[in-house]
């Protein structure tokens, strides 16, 4: 009798081949023995020789028809599945989820994000219909995830959510950027920023950095609008030359953003966004991924960043509306060299020592191991 354990990933929003989903959790738990598989929107992405199973949905132009439809149909094909374990990743999906909840399976709720507060910044809706729409969600998610394990990536989601279990987004060691060597003598006045690019994550900040410093480009790595993309060339003015934009309209799959790390001996990595409730006490994936390739930090001075930033000696934290400030980092960093190089040698060192994947893995798989003896008949 085969006693595989059977494990579905569920997502209606993200990419297939996202990596806290797909490389992270699914690859891991599949590592561990399970029989693993990934319901995700279609991309084109997707090959054949996909490590663990994708079965596609139906892609909708529209959001809100997504938001509708999407759940329903990636309910049916979880359901066909008959599995022990369903792991779910979009809050669209909670009342879907809580059909799928029967005595003898498990259902796992992953908090990417602090949706109360996230929805609180989404530009596309007005103002009062995100305060209202939050209200809503919170209410939802109460009633729905009632009966759920949920799943957590970042530490302070606990003061939210106390009976969440951490698994926390730290990175996958990637060897081409552990072995990357900071050359002082050919770094260049090039600033880089990767993930998706939103005005909340400080895009038309970033996209001034030219104005503050006519030396410096900006390079982003992730998904952008067209329509941000033209702002932020506006804010650049006569210097948006200089700005160069890899994701417009398209999703950036990992492997290109990985490879921007080690592509050219970069000043810095971004991480300028206006202060924000959905931001400021986030530990930003991308830090961890600057880090791993030796590349110190310009972030803004929220205080857990700026915090982060002191304790790992591994960048500058500025107010991100004080231009001299982040004239003045630029500057210290290009004027010493050898200190942004110690700089970087100190992320490095903190994420092969203990901001790695490899240890959330064993939070992960030590947590489906708990709730199968949990379920176990004594």
């Amino acid at each position: 009798m085969n006693d595989t354990k059977k494990v579905v990933h569920i997502t209606t929003v993200h990419h297939p081949l996202d990596p806290r989903i797909y490389y992270k959790q699914c690859h891991s738990l599949q590592k561990a023995g399970y029989d693993v598989t990934l319901i995700a929107p279609s991309s084109s992405d997707l090959k054949g020789e996909n490590t663990v199973p994708v079965i596609p949905l139906k892609k909708y132009k529209n959001r809100f028809i997504s938001m509708l439809l999407s759940p329903i149909e990636a309910y049916k094909k979880a359901k066909e599945l008959k599995a022990d374990y369903y792991h779910f990743h979009d809050p669209e999906f909670l009342p879907a989820a809580w059909l799928l909840k029967k005595k003898h399976n498990t259902v796992f709720y992953d908090i990417h994000e602090d949706y109360e507060t996230g929805i609180v910044t989404r530009d596309y809706l007005t103002k009062p219909l995100r305060i209202v729409i939050s209200k809503i969600y919170k209410l939802i998610e109460k009633v729905f995830s009632k009966n759920m394990e949920l799943v957590l990536a970042e530490k302070y989601y606990k003061e939210k959510y106390p009976r969440g279990n951490c698994v926390l987004n730290y990175p996958i060691l990637n060897e081409n950027l552990i072995n990357k060597r900071r050359d002082t003598s050919k770094v260049e006045n090039k600033l880089l920023y990767t993930g998706n690019v939103t005005t909340d994550r400080g895009a038309l900040t970033h996209a001034a950095l030219p104005n503050i410093d006519e030396n410096m480009s900006v390079y982003f790595y992730g998904r952008c609008p067209e329509w941000l993309a033209e702002q932020m060339l506006e804010v650049a003015g006569e210097n948006k030359e200089q700005l160069y934009i890899e994701g417009i309209n398209r999703y950036v799959p990992k492997e290109e953003i990985d490879h921007s790390y080690i592509s050219k001996q970069w000043l810095a990595g971004l991480a300028l966004f206006p202060p924000s409730e959905h931001y400021k006490k986030k530990e930003l994936t991308k830090f961890f991924e600057y880090m791993t390739a030796g590349i110190p930090i310009i972030c803004s001075n929220f205080k857990v960043w700026k915090d982060f930033i002191d304790k790992y000696r591994c960048g500058i934290a500025v107010d991100p509306y004080n231009e001299e400030e982040i004239r003045q980092a630029i500057n210290y960093l290009r004027s010493n060299p050898a200190e942004a190089k110690k700089m970087g040698e100190n992320g490095r060192k903190a994420v092969l020592k203990e901001l790695n994947w490899g240890k959330e893995e064993e939070e992960l798989i030590s947590l489906y191991q708990r709730m199968q003896a949990d379920s176990t008949p004594k």
